[in-house]
């Protein structure tokens, strides 16, 4: 009797201790999508030649939408301090 309750205490720990650290990894992802790339963060995953500069054809996603936007001093490329003055994306409604 007792080895069944004892079992069945411990079961019951381990589940909500693996829901816990599900739940936290969970939050946790959310939290890290919330925060935009930043300028370097973009060249480290985008620029394909290496040449420290994004060009359209090497962006993805809005900022290949909205290049002309942001390229405001037309040369192709866009820099850091365009990149900081680009107009944020409008987030997507959640569905409730």
């Amino acid at each position: 009797m007792k080895n069944s309750k004892l079992k069945t205490v411990l079961l019951v720990f381990g589940m909500a201790l693996f829901m816990s650290n599900y739940s936290y990894g969970q939050s946790q992802d959310r939290q890290a999508r919330k925060e935009p790339p930043t300028y370097a963060q973009l060249l480290k995953e985008m620029d394909a030649n290496e040449d420290g500069k994004l060009a359209k054809d090497e962006l993805k996603g809005p900022l290949k939408d909205d290049f002309t936007k942001i390229d405001t001093d037309e040369d192709g490329f866009i820099s850091e301090e365009e990149f900081k003055n680009a107009p944020k994306p409008e987030r997507k409604k959640r569905n409730k």
